[in-house]
C-alpha cells in the first residue's frame, strides 16, 4: 500500500466522525442517533450542518472521540477539506457519510489536509482518515499522491522547478515505473523539428527541451498525454504587469497535471500504451528572444506569426501535438495553463473543456460527475478560426480583440491535432483559499478525466 501523510489503512480507537449538510441536519431529532453528549454540544455552539461548522467531543483525557462535521449545501465534492484544515493531529473514521461517498470524502480530506512545507521549517502533521485497506481504499491513497504530488511542483518557485527540474521529476517517474524516457535540449531541437519549443525557450536561463516517455504494452489502445511545460513566464517581450507575473511560477501547471495523470495510468497498471509528452522553456527576454511580428516554423509545417509573445503555450504545444500525432493515438489529452479567458468564462472552480467527440465530452461529463470533480464542455466553434488569419503566415498566434480567447486558443492548438479523439483543457492550476484550503496550486479537472479514463480502459 503507498504511503499518504492524511490518509491510513486502519488505526486504534479513532474518533468518529459524523457528517452533515445544512439540509440534511433539520431539527433535533436528526441526531437522536448520536452519543447524547455530541447532541448537546451541538445545541450549544449552534451547528447547523454548514460548509466548515464542527463540534469536537473529548474524554477526560482530552482525546476526541466524535467530531461533527458541516458540508454545507452538499454539492462541493471537496467541502470536507474544511475539516481536514483544521482539525489537529489525530486518527478519524467516517461515522455517517452525509450522503457523501467515501473517495469523495477522502479527495476532500486530502486536499485539505495537505501544505506546502518545502520552505518551512515547521512541517506539516495533518489528521489521518481511515480508507481501508482495500484495494477501493488503495485507489484513494494513490489519487491523493499524484494530486499532492500536482501541487508541490506548480508551486514550487522556477528557481526550483526549472526545466531540468520538470525532466527530473519525470524522469523518476519513468524509473520508478519501469517507462522509457527520451529528451531532447536545447539546438537539437532544432535538429529533431520542434521549432517553436527552441523559439519559445531560447531566450531562458536553462535549455528549452521535449520529453517523450513511453510505457505499456505497444499492443494496447494508446493513450497520450501533453501538458505545457513553462516554467515561468515573464510574457517575453510583451511583458507581463507585476500583478500578471506574480503567479506564473504556475505556467507549468498543465504539466503537472499531465504528469499526475500519467502517475495514475501507470501506478493503476491500466491496459494502455501510454505516451507522455512535455514541452519545458522558460518564456524569458534576452537578445534572443522571439519577438512579435517574427514569423516561426513549426513541426506541422504550418507557418505561425507572432502577434504576442505572452501567447507562448500554444507555440510549444502545437509541436507536442504534432509529434504525438504521429504516433495515432487511440485518446490525445493535452492540459494547458493556456489563457485567462478561461477563467473570465468559467472562473476558478471549473475546467473548460475542449472536444469534438460527442463521446469522449460524455465520458468527461460523467467523470465529473462522479468524481466530484467539476469540468464543463467549451465549443470549438469553427469560425472563429477567422481571427487566427495572418497576412503572412498560415495563422496568427493570439486573435486580436480579446473575443472568445480561450475557444481561439483551443482552436489554435487543433490545427496541429491529427488524432481519433483529442481533448484540451484549459486550466488555472490554482485557487485561493476555500473551506479552510490553502491557497495555491490545485488540480483542475484531473479527477474527472481519470474516471473518464479509467471507465473506458479498466
Amino acid at each position: 500500500m503507498p504511503h499518504h501523510s492524511a490518509l491510513i489503512t486502519s488505526a486504534d480507537a479513532p474518533a468518529k466522525l459524523y457528517l452533515f449538510s445544512s439540509d440534511d441536519w433539520g431539527d433535533d431529532q436528526k441526531i437522536l442517533d448520536l452519543a447524547t453528549p455530541l447532541a448537546a454540544l451541538a445545541k450549544a455552539n449552534g451547528f447547523k450542518g454548514g460548509a466548515g461548522q464542527f463540534v469536537v467531543r473529548a474524554d477526560e483525557d482530552g482525546q476526541i472521540v466524535d467530531v461533527l462535521g458541516g458540508l454545507g449545501s452538499g454539492t462541493d465534492g471537496l467541502a470536507v477539506a474544511a475539516l481536514s484544515s483544521k482539525l489537529p493531529a489525530a486518527d478519524f473514521e467516517i461515522a455517517r457519510d452525509g450522503g457523501y461517498p467515501l473517495a469523495h470524502i477522502a479527495a476532500g480530506w486530502a486536499d485539505g489536509a495537505y501544505r506546502f512545507d518545502r520552505y518551512l521549517s515547521e512541517k506539516a502533521d495533518p489528521p489521518r482518515l481511515v480508507v481501508g485497506e482495500d484495494a477501493a481504499g488503495e485507489a484513494m491513497v494513490t489519487e491523493a499522491i499524484a494530486v499532492d504530488r500536482l501541487r508541490d511542483l506548480v508551486n514550487t518557485p522556477a528557481e526550483d522547478m526549472g526545466p531540468p527540474e520538470i525532466q527530473g521529476t519525470i524522469s523518476d517517474l519513468a524509473e520508478r515505473h519501469g517507462a522509457m524516457l527520451q529528451t531532447v535540449i536545447g539546438d537539437a531541437l532544432l535538429e529533431q523539428n520542434y521549432p517553436m519549443v527552441h523559439a519559445v525557450g531560447r531566450a531562458g536561463p536553462e535549455a528549452p527541451r521535449i520529453m517523450e516517455l513511453s510505457w505499456g504494452d505497444a499492443k494496447h489502445p494508446q493513450v497520450a498525454i501533453v501538458g505545457k511545460g513553462v516554467a515561468f513566464d515573464t510574457g517575453g517581450l510583451n511583458l507581463k504587469t507585476g500583478n500578471y507575473m506574480r503567479l506564473m511560477k504556475k505556467d507549468m501547471g498543465g504539466a503537472a497535471h499531465a504528469i499526475a495523470l500519467a502517475e495514475l495510468v501507470m501506478g493503476a497498471n491500466l491496459p494502455v500504451h501510454l505516451k507522455l509528452y512535455i514541452p519545458a522553456v522558460e518564456n524569458a527576454i534576452a537578445g534572443n528572444a522571439f519577438r512579435p511580428g517574427d514569423v516561426l516554423s513549426s513541426r506541422k509545417g504550418l507557418s505561425v506569426e507572432i502577434d504576442n509573445t505572452d501567447a507562448e503555450g500554444r507555440l510549444i504545444l502545437g509541436d507536442a501535438l504534432t509529434r504525438a500525432s504521429e504516433e495515432d493515438p487511440e485518446l490525445l489529452i493535452d492540459f494547458a495553463t493556456l489563457t485567462g479567458a478561461a477563467r473570465v468564462a468559467l472562473g476558478p472552480e471549473l475546467a473548460p473543456f475542449y472536444t469534438d467527440d460527442d463521446k469522449l465530452a460524455l465520458d468527461i461529463s460523467n467523470g465529473a460527475l462522479e468524481s466530484g470533480d467539476p469540468a464543463w464542455r467549451m465549443p470549438l466553434w469553427a469560425p472563429y478560426k477567422s481571427m487566427l488569419k495572418s497576412p503572412i503566415a498560415d495563422l496568427v498566434n493570439s486573435a486580436s480583440g480579446g473575443m472568445a480567447g480561450s475557444i481561439t486558443a483551443a482552436i489554435f492548438l487543433k490545427q496541429f491535432v491529427d488524432a481519433k479523439s483529442w481533448v484540451h483543457l484549459d486550466v488555472w492550476a490554482w485557487r485561493e483559499s476555500k473551506y479552510g484550503r490553502p491557497a495555491g496550486g490545485a488540480a483542475c479537472g484531473l479527477r474527472a478525466v481519470w474516471a473518464a479514463i479509467q471507465a473506458r480502459y479498466s
